[in-house]
């Protein structure tokens, strides 16, 4: 025992042994494998297993919700009819009277169909064209294709060789269709036609044209951004033509448009400029919905 002690003291005094206070080992606690999930980690796995059938449920009950409603409010209105036979019931519409015995005074075109359609009733009609102008965009945005890496190969490929015998037949009713096609927009005052029909009878040529030919000879003059610009300017024109018309009508305010000699071309007031702009309308988008869905360029 003395010897130990003796050998330890010896030791201290050569420098062979410190009195360093060891720390104690302390067990580490073991870390558990299970963590809080996150409120961007539970969302995610409850959309993964709930999401669908909940987002279907919610749609089918606001739909149904949605279509009561209307069925209710048409229910209600129809409530408010007079009985059918009633001898009441006022035998010829007032409406329609008016139609035939002022239309002619108060619009100034021969044509009653399109003083009703493009001056009593104008605003369903530019509800009609903006419609056809939506459509129009939305094809576009679903079905057009980059340019960038796309050859001028590839899109030849979407055209075929061209029959001779229907490029005769175009070069030769082409333009007889696309004078017919203005004639009935500019006379759609004065005798039957207007901007509808007469836009559609253009924008068949356009496609009598393009299926003959390809889409070379008409692309440099109808682009996508031509088609788009001359739809809204149409539009556009539209709108605040007949916003000034019936904001001038609605408060007795003069309106420096007059309806002019029912007869002749310059005449109806607005009817004739509105029949252009609807030609254009009805015009481009069946050129374009033509393009789109052949996959050609517009």
């Amino acid at each position: 025992m003395f010897k130990k002690l003796f050998s330890k003291i010896n030791r201290f005094v050569d420098g062979d042994v410190s009195f360093e206070i060891k720390p104690k080992e302390t067990k580490q606690r073991r870390v558990s494998d299970h963590r809080e999930k996150t409120v961007a980690a539970r969302y995610t796995a409850w959309h993964d297993k709930y999401g669908y059938k909940t987002f279907r449920g919610v749609y089918i009950t606001i739909s149904c919700v949605i279509a009561i409603c209307v069925i209710a409010v048409l229910l209600y209105t129809v409530s408010y009819l007079p009985p059918y036979g009633e001898a009441a019931n006022p035998v010829n519409n007032e409406v329609t009277e008016r139609y035939l015995e002022k239309g002619m005074e108060e619009t100034g075109a021969v044509n009653i169909v399109a003083g009703v359609i493009l001056d009593y009733r104008a605003f369903d009609t530019f509800g009609e064209s903006c419609v056809l102008f939506a459509a129009s965009c939305s094809v576009m945005m679903l079905l057009s294709k980059s340019k960038k890496g796309k050859g001028e190969e590839m899109l030849l490929n979407y055209n075929p060789k061209r029959d001779p015998v229907l490029r005769s037949l175009a070069k030769v009713l082409v333009p007889f269709n696309l004078m017919l096609g203005v004639y009935v927009v500019l006379n759609g005052h004065l005798s039957p036609g207007g901007g509808f029909s007469g836009g559609a009878i253009m924008g068949a040529s356009l496609i009598l044209w393009s299926s003959a030919f390809g889409y070379r000879k008409v692309k440099p003059v109808f682009t996508e951004k031509r088609v788009k610009i001359i739809t809204f300017v149409s539009l556009s024109f539209y709108a605040v033509a007949k916003g000034y018309s019936f904001f001038t009508g609605a408060n007795h305010l003069h309106s420096i448009i007059s309806p002019g000699v029912p007869g002749r071309i310059i005449s109806a007031g607005l009817i004739l400029p509105l029949n252009i702009a609807v030609g254009c309308v009805v015009t481009m988008t069946m050129y374009s919905f033509y393009a789109l869905f052949t996959r050609e360029e517009i």
